[in-house]
């Protein structure tokens, strides 16, 4: 395979990668804005403060959008890692429970994902290689 399309195809991979990995986060946080009494009470009910559903929001929107764009990717997918197995661990700890034993794997899994892209960045089909190349990792 020709270098240049091993290149073009790594590059498409994770442009690809990033906005898939971003695109449940970004919706879900939409979502949770548009029911915010909702989520805190699914948070109290697992016994998680209502008060972090703010840094909650904050990351899945903004932390979505900065992945997506490619500014800050390295530490931001560290921090969507991190969330991932807090998420995990705090709604997800039944393993009596079938469905909460998937989203349990569900969300290790994604923050598989994450850790990938911490370790291989953004790529160079990002807005923040283009712009902002301080940024850009």
């Amino acid at each position: 395979m020709p270098a240049a399309f091993e290149g073009t195809l790594r590059e498409a991979g994770l442009l690809a990668g990033r906005l898939l990995l971003v695109f449940l986060f970004v919706h879900e946080g939409w979502t949770l804005m548009g029911n915010y009494a909702g989520a805190v009470a699914y948070m109290q009910k697992s016994g998680v403060p209502a008060l972090l559903l703010p840094a909650v929001i904050a990351l899945q929107l903004g932390g979505g959008l900065l992945i997506a764009a490619g500014i800050g990717t390295r530490f931001v997918a560290l921090l969507f890692a991190a969330f991932c197995v807090l998420t995990a661990i705090l709604f997800h700890w039944q393993l009596a429970d079938r469905n909460q034993v998937l989203h349990l794997q569900k969300d290790l899994a994604i923050a598989g994902g994450f850790l990938v892209l911490a370790c291989c960045g953004p790529g160079s089909w990002s807005i923040g290689r283009r712009l902002m190349p301080a940024l850009r990792d």
